[in-house]
Formats: C-alpha cells, structure tokens, sequence
C-alpha cells in the first residue's frame, strides 16, 4: 500500500474533499479519495443520507469495535473472568481519539488482519497487568458480529422512524382523498372505477406489513456473537454463560444460544427485509412517476424554481425522485444475493461471508433509508389532480363498468351468458371503432333484461365502487390504532 493510500485510509470517510477542481493545481493536488458513488461530493446525496453515513463511517466503525472490546472486557469483570481494575482500564483506554489511525492503516496493509492493529494500539493504552486482559478469551469475529449488529439496530431505529413519518403523510393523503374517484388499470389498461383514497390505502396496507417485519426482525437479528474461537467458549472458563448474558446486557442485545460466525441467517434477514422493504417504496414511487405522464395528469409531483429537467428541453419537469427511489430498490435486491452467497460458508469459521456483509449490510441501509427519504418527499410535494381523475373515470365509463352489466344481466340470463354477450358487444365495438355505450344500448339482448333508467345508472362509474370506502376505513383504523 503507497504513501497516499494509508493517508487516505488514516483519515475520516467523512472528509470533505476542499479542493477547488478545475484547474491544473487542484488536478494535482487531488487526493483521489471520492472513488465510489456514495462518496462523490456531487452525486452521491442520491445513493446515501446523512443517518446512514454517521452510521457507517469508518471512524464510527472502529469505535464501535473499541466499544464492544470495553462492553467484553466489564462483562468479564462482571463474573470475576478478569480483574475489575483491568476492566475499567480497558474501558477508559477504548477511545479512538487516542489511536493513531496512519498507524492503524499500515498495521492492516502489513499484518493482513483487520483487527489486531486496532487491537495493539488498544493495548498499548493500557497498563502492563491491564493489556493482558484485552480481548481476553474472544476471536476477532465475535468483536465485529457483535458491532455489526450494533450498526443493524441503528439502522432499524431510523428506518422505523422513517416509517412511521411517511406512514402519517400517507395517512392523511388516502383520509383526504378517500373518495376521489379514478380509473384503475390492470396491465396498464383501463379497468373497473375505483379512487384514489383505495390505491393510497393500499400502499399504507402494505408498508404496515413491513413495520411488523422490522420489528419481528429485530427479536432474531440483534444478538451479540462471544463464542470464542470455534464456538465452544472454551477459553471462558464456567462463567462463559454469565458473562454472555452480561455482555448482552451492557449492549443491549439478546445472547443467542449459540455462535453463529458460519450461521448467517440473521444478517440475510436483515438484508432482505430491508431490500422488500425498499422494492414497496419503489412500487410506489413507480406509480407516482406514472399518473405524474401528462396524457394522464392525475398526480404532479412538487418543483422548486430551483430545479431542471433537462440541459436542452427547457419544459421539462423530469420526476426524478421517484425515478431514484426505483435505482436504489435495483441496488438493494443485488445485496440481498450478497447476503445468500454469505450464507454458504464452510466449518467453523469462514471470512468470506463476513467480507461480502460488510458492503451487503451497508449498501442496503444507504438504499433503503435514501429511498424512504425519497419517497417522503415526494408524498409531501405531491399535488393530487383530482378533478383530472374524475373526468377521465367518466371519460372511459362505457367501458369501466362493463362488468356492472354482466352482473345485471347475470340476476336473469346467468353469470357466464350474461359474460358471453357483453364481451361480443364490447370486442366487436372496439374492431369497428364505435361507441361501446351505444352498441350496449342498442343491442336487443341487453335491453330485453334491463330499461333505460337501469342502463343509464350502470354507466355512472361512482355506482360501481362497491366496498371501496370501507376498505380504506379498514386500512386507516388499523394505521390510527398504531399511534
């Protein structure tokens, strides 16, 4: 590893980069540190927020490694395993402001381990009887599991909270526009009347299904790992399940009844909730992009003065939020094959598994709590077209309620003949090019079961809403109970 690559890794991810680029000086003077797209200065606000990169900075990382090796090293003392002295000097010796981190980098570039530099100069803080009991019993992986499941409940408590908040403005859209009627479409085509306040009600349906995943989630994945180095706890001695339970404690995370270094379930878990998760939020934000076309002009999403659509197209209002929350759900399924391959690992130990968790776990959490941030935006920009809707829902009418005839017809002709005459007055106006209400109502067929006040009505789209403001009713009493 260069000079300048332990310099990069020495310093904070979170540097910001104060060159001024553009000139020849500030090309050479250029540190080359913002290499990933989460990391660019520029572009990178679209891929990951702040709450994500706090979480997942690499200064925050080693930290919080030093915080597990306190949290062992008291629990330790807790159950008598090491002295109480030798506890407390560890704990006040974890600080990473004490450690050279230049040092850190070069110790794991010529040593090849990812914690043992970390460890030395951890060591190297302490006093001669206190160094001894550093990391005392435990193998390197039990220090990281037990931090990244640190990093995982840091994670679920913001994407939680950001679920609640877009479940309010949600909330308050389907109460609003319970009653807008609108046209549905299935595959795209014109379907049956139904209204806005459904489709909305149906998004909070499933994202409350999702609040439970979190939360069920959370009772398998935030454990801690202290099983030594093949699991057996040997070096522990028989107070190895009291100061497990003691080290949970002081972390407040649940003590698994056995290691699981090659058993990755839970972080697959984590992996995957979040990525469904993150596939319903650009559901979402799909069919927002969608009714946003102007041919249909049934939503508008918000647009500051500031913003531009395009560099050649000056008319241009691109809805490009929704468009990202779309990416990042694209980019969230990828890790969940990452955390699968994680899964098939061999024996007692194997890093592999822990080296594709590390960007798996990561990635995941910047896409997800970007694509919830997204998408709350969105929400609270959205202007809902409702008039548009309505004109449309009875613009497309004679077709829409198509299926209120057959089930008219079906009370005297039966549901299938009923089905069989509609859908030859139907096709056939559609290759002739004519009016379906008029071939409807001209076809002797139809009206030898039904009068013209009948007929008339069945064409009215609001009288073939059937439960819909119950369901929404349904959906929002579930929400409100929540609170």
């Amino acid at each position: 590893m260069d000079s300048q690559t332990l310099e990069m890794v020495g310093r904070s991810s979170c540097t910001v980069h104060s060159d001024n680029l553009g000139t020849d000086q500030a090309e050479s003077a250029c540190r080359h540190e913002h290499s990933h797209i989460l990391d660019s200065q520029t572009h990178g606000g679209g891929y990951a927020g702040p709450v994500s990169r706090r979480i997942f900075c690499s200064h925050c990382r080693l930290q919080r490694w030093l915080d597990v090796e306190a949290a062992l090293a008291m629990a330790q003392a807790d159950v008598g395993i090491i002295p109480q002295q030798a506890a407390l000097e560890i704990e006040k010796a974890a600080r990473l402001s004490t450690v050279n981190l230049l040092q850190i980098a070069e110790g794991v570039a010529s040593t090849g381990h990812s914690l043992m530099p970390l460890l030395s100069a951890l060591q190297q803080n302490c006093s001669p009887s206190a160094r001894e009991y550093v990391h005392f019993g435990a193998t390197t992986q039990d220090i990281q599991d037990t931090a990244q499941s640190l990093e995982m409940r840091d994670v679920l408590d913001a994407m939680e909270g950001s679920l609640e908040g877009l479940l309010l403005k949600l909330t308050t859209l389907a109460n609003e526009q319970r009653n807008a009627l609108m046209v549905a479409r299935t595959h795209s085509i014109p379907a049956l009347p139904t209204t806005f306040g459904l489709k909305v009600a149906g998004w909070i349906d499933e994202l409350m299904r999702h609040r439970e995943r979190l939360g069920e989630a959370r009772k398998r994945v935030l454990v801690v790992q202290l099983f030594g180095g093949v699991g057996t706890m040997a070096a522990f001695g028989t107070e190895a399940m009291p100061m497990l339970e003691r080290f949970a404690q002081r972390l407040s995370l649940d003590a698994p009844l056995a290691g699981w270094h090659v058993s990755r379930d839970r972080v697959a878990e984590f992996v995957s909730t979040l990525a469904m998760v993150t596939a319903s939020l650009a559901r979402i934000a799909d069919e927002i992009r969608t009714l946003n076309r102007w041919e249909i002009g049934e939503l508008e999403v918000g647009w500051s003065a500031q913003q531009i659509g395009s560099s050649t197209m000056p008319h241009k209002r691109n809805p490009e939020g929704c468009e990202q929350v779309v990416v990042l759900a694209r980019l969230a399924k990828v890790q969940v094959m990452l955390a699968l391959d994680a899964m098939i690992l061999e024996h007692e130990r194997d890093y592999r598994g822990t080296r594709l968790e590390w960007c798996a776990v990561a990635d995941v959490s910047h896409y997800a709590l970007m694509a919830i941030s997204l998408l709350t935006d969105t929400i609270i920009g959205l202007t809902v077209n409702d008039k548009t809707m309505e004109r449309t829902a009875n613009a497309f009418s004679e077709a829409i309620c198509t299926e209120a005839f057959v089930f008219e017809m079906a009370k005297k002709l039966g549901k299938s003949s009923a089905y069989a005459i509609i859908f030859e007055i139907t096709q056939a106006s559609q290759r002739n090019r004519v009016s379906m209400r008029e071939a409807i109502e001209s076809d002797p067929r139809v009206s030898a079961v039904m009068g013209e006040e009948t007929l008339a009505k069945l064409f009215e789209p609001r009288s073939h809403l059937g439960m819909a403001e119950k369901i929404v009713d349904n959906v929002l009493g579930k929400a409100a109970g929540h609170y």
